[in-house]
């Protein structure tokens, strides 16, 4: 029997910017060395993908669902529910998930959305005096990574607490903005505030905090409710495509969206959603998963961390250990073992550093293996833009040309 093909998808998370002065007029995906992607982009194809629609706010929710093949204008329902499946809290048809970020306000600004990357440990002991404090049978508080956790709001029959005119805002579009201007508005609102500033009492005033301020950390001192949403169904990936696949990530939001598609969730020894994740683990398991899943994605949080901290450096130090680290092992393993392969590196979204948000501009691509001629050319922005390189306004249907037959 002929060997099936295998497929190996790279997503380095915010990783598409604009050109930055600190970087000589260069974007970070030109400042860095990455001989590896150059070489996906030379030997197969490169181009440009718009994977968030216009009306979703850029963000790796809408993205992810998008460089997954689903439609999100069929599939999206919020952030937050996402996230409840990776954690496997189960939502039913009137319940809300809502995002409890613990972050850092100072002076009435947002002034760290990630309250210093707070410990797991730490983070769990705050959301533990939130449950206590807070929960009810309408109200469960769940602890998830650092400070990323989640607040599930139970509903009743005909009586929905939100509906498309609630708003909430990422605090990390929002960076150093007066906190006051950014809170809940519309249908269900009240609620959120009224939360937001109980529990916001609720971590400033415990002991964690008093440590961090003591250890000169930044303290968890407020909560953040957003990313709202009921339950999606989505159908399985492997239904939809006859595609075993798997998910290396360390970001429950990507675990989520992997797990409703039914791939298997493998978790990187070292692995931990910043810029001090263990990238060659994640290589190292990549690898591994090879061997019984058709398709494996590895996705790398730490170029949208780099730019939500205004770092170039950092950021192009984190492309250039993706390349070395993660797509130059998987590269070589899928030449050596695999000779029907293909291999698609894609960003979700664009981070900025200038602003140091999430930006909605088109993010570049490139894909090679069984069927792909070269282009010739590098791995960047402006790269993905020359003639002839195509431009897919729906990012959804990007999955179709990444397996299609040759």
């Amino acid at each position: 029997m002929p060997q099936a093909r295998k497929y190996v998808i790279i997503i380095p998370d915010g990783a598409a910017d604009e050109p930055v002065e600190a970087l000589g007029g260069r974007t970070p995906l030109q400042a860095a060395r990455l001989p590896h992607c150059d070489q996906v982009a030379a030997e197969g194809m490169i181009g440009l993908a718009r994977n968030v629609p216009e009306r979703f706010l850029p963000a790796s929710d809408v993205a992810t669902l998008s460089l997954f093949g689903y439609d999100p204008e069929r599939y999206y329902t919020g952030r937050a529910p996402l996230e409840a499946a990776a954690m496997g809290v189960t939502l039913g048809c009137h319940d809300w998930a809502v995002r409890c970020n613990l972050m850092t306000i100072l002076e009435g600004r947002i002034t760290d959305f990630t309250a210093g990357h707070i410990t797991n440990a730490e983070a769990a002991q705050l959301m533990a005096a939130l449950a206590s404090e807070l929960g009810s049978p309408r109200y469960e508080f769940y602890a998830g990574v650092s400070y990323r956790n989640l607040l599930v709001i139970r509903g009743r029959p005909n009586e929905d607490p939100f509906d498309d005119s609630t708003t909430t805002t990422p605090p990390h579009d929002v960076p150093d903005r007066p906190a006051a201007d950014h809170l809940p508005r519309g249908t269900g609102s009240q609620e959120l505030r009224q939360l937001m500033e109980a529990g916001s009492r609720i971590v400033a005033a415990h002991p964690v905090n008093a440590q961090r301020i003591a250890n000169g950390q930044r303290p968890a001192n407020a909560i953040w409710l957003w990313g709202q949403g009921q339950a999606p169904a989505l159908p399985r990936f492997i239904d939809l495509r006859g595609l075993k696949g798997a998910i290396i990530t360390a970001v429950d939001l990507v675990r989520g969206t992997a797990a409703l598609a039914g791939w298997t969730r493998i978790d990187a020894p070292g692995a931990t959603g910043y810029l001090d994740t263990d990238y060659a683990s994640k290589g190292h398991v990549a690898i591994e998963a090879l061997r019984d899943h058709d398709l494996v994605c590895v996705h790398i949080e730490a170029p949208d961390e780099a730019s939500h901290e205004g770092r170039p450096d950092a950021k192009v130090e984190a492309l250039e250990r993706i390349d070395e680290l993660i797509v130059g092992p998987l590269l070589n393993t899928l030449r050596k073992h695999y000779p029907r392969h293909r291999l698609l590196i894609s960003p979700d979204h664009s981070t900025l550093l200038r602003t140091r948000a999430h930006d909605r501009a088109p993010v570049p691509w490139a894909m090679s293996g069984e069927g792909i001629s070269g282009s010739g050319l590098t791995y960047d922005e402006f790269a993905a833009r020359s003639p002839g390189c195509p431009m897919i306004d729906q990012g959804y249907r990007l999955m179709d040309r990444f397996l299609e037959s040759t």
